[in-house]
């Protein structure tokens, strides 16, 4: 099997034997960061453009780490060390970068669709690493392979997101990826923090955060977005901890073998507690772990990985 796009742009464009495919990559490549050298010549001789016009410390390591595992070389550019700040454009930037030839480009940006414009104008492979308020393709596929590795299947499984939906990029990505792959999923937040329309992913709205957790055989809790929010939409933020952050003692509502997990940054205290973040049932340092073995995964089958042609 191989991928059918030469981008990885979003969960939508991907079918469920596409993300298996990554995921059963990915658990490979797991077993690389577990080695006393981690490290494979895989990808040697091949470059890795990293673009990132929003902040970022976990996807960007991760993105980093994951392919000098594989051996590729890597060069990264923010927003303040480009030509953008002198009034190059986007694609004027992009397209110098191309010239330079190099294998794959990871793209982080502010606005969203813009890895999908420039995919649309280049030869080379884009990776989205998160645009806008649009998608977060490999979170969502970190998320899966998470979950996959603790409950076995996604098939059947109650998922609960809770937060600030309305600006999460994640969320977006992740229901779509989560009912792709058979999960029942419910969002729960402020009603501000809603958006309009959001059933038609698929998913079921409810306000009311006891029925929202409870049965939840996964809690994914998401951090309040404020510089994403032109206005504050809550009076404070113990207002919304007492409302909507999650605790153990909201554990007991949800299955007993539940999951509790976070994209970060976590902010403690606010939408979770040190208690639930730390206790057993929380798999959000698993996530980290798995963020490298995805990434490397999409390195390795979009820059020339083997293909399975079974």
């Amino acid at each position: 099997m191989q991928l059918r796009n030469k981008d990885i742009l979003d969960i939508a464009s991907l079918l469920p034997e596409e993300i298996n495919f990554i995921l059963d990559t990915a658990e490979k490549m797991k077993d690389i960061s577990k080695r006393p050298i981690k490290k494979v010549p895989t990808l040697r001789g091949k470059t890795i453009f990293l673009v990132f016009f929003e902040p970022s410390t976990r996807t960007r390591l991760s993105f980093d780490v994951a392919a000098k595992r594989l051996s590729a070389d890597v060069i990264s550019m923010t927003a303040s060390s480009s030509s953008v700040v002198k009034g190059e454009s986007l694609l004027d930037t992009v397209k110098n970068l191309e010239s330079m030839n190099p294998d794959i480009i990871v793209l982080r940006h502010f606005c969203s669709g813009a890895p999908h414009f420039i995919s649309k104008r280049l030869s080379v492979p884009v990776i989205n690493a998160g645009d806008g308020m649009h998608d977060h393709p490999s979170q969502s596929l970190l998320d899966l392979m998470t979950i996959r590795e603790n409950k076995g299947s996604l098939k059947g499984l109650r998922i609960t997101i809770i937060g600030d939906i309305a600006h999460s990029r994640v969320a977006r990505a992740d229901i779509t990826g989560f009912i792709k792959m058979g999960a029942y999923v419910v969002v729960c937040g402020p009603p501000t923090m809603i958006p309009k329309g959001i059933e038609v992913l698929g998913c079921r709205v409810e306000t009311d955060f006891s029925k929202a957790v409870k049965g939840a055989d996964v809690i994914m809790v998401l951090r309040l977005q404020k510089e994403r929010q032109k206005h504050f939409l809550l009076s404070s933020e113990r207002e919304y901890n007492k409302v909507y952050g999650l605790s153990l003692k909201h554990i007991e509502n949800a299955d007993q073998d539940v999951l509790i997990m976070h994209p970060g940054p976590v902010n403690r205290g606010v939408e979770i507690s040190n208690d639930a973040a730390d206790s057993p049932f929380s798999i959000i340092l698993d996530q980290v772990t798995n963020g490298v073995a995805v990434r490397m995964a999409l390195f390795y089958l979009l820059a020339g990985g083997i293909k399975d042609d079974n």
